[in-house]
């Protein structure tokens, strides 16, 4: 049985991944804020617009968590946490910083999960679509 060996998310790649959704922001004209966590969730890059909502650095960083800890797109969990959803009491149950809000993304290499991105500051569709289309930079 051969194991392979996938190349962890680097700084390097957290960094194109920054500037990869900071210009899917800017060409909306929207301020964002971009997180990218590691596989550990440990963070690797984060960047503020300075007129970006000040709340969106923390939304940033907690929809990278979840999309991380649950290997799942934010905005595919968004029904889970509703009354009657399979996560419904996820949120209050754990003392984590999870945020079931569309703009956290997975990474994946090789099929397996290496890390995660979050944006904050623009609405919840703008934000998943900024953080997939970074993920473009990585292909």
């Amino acid at each position: 049985m051969s194991t392979t060996t996938v190349t962890p998310l680097t700084i390097q790649d957290a960094e194109a991944l920054v500037t990869a959704a900071r210009r899917a922001a800017e060409a909306a004209d929207v301020k964002v804020s971009v997180t990218v966590l590691d596989a550990g969730g440990h963070l690797l890059a984060f960047r503020r617009d300075d007129r970006a909502v000040l709340i969106s650095g923390e939304t940033s960083t907690r929809k990278a968590y979840t999309a991380l800890q649950l290997d799942t797109p934010t905005a595919d969990l968004v029904d889970a946490v509703q009354p009657g959803g399979l996560f419904h009491t996820l949120p209050t149950a754990l003392d984590r910083p999870l945020l079931f809000i569309a703009g956290g993304v997975p990474v994946h290499r090789d099929g397996r999960l290496i890390g995660a991105i979050g944006v904050g500051g623009g609405a919840p569709e703008q934000d998943h679509g900024f953080a997939t289309a970074a993920l473009k930079t990585l292909a």
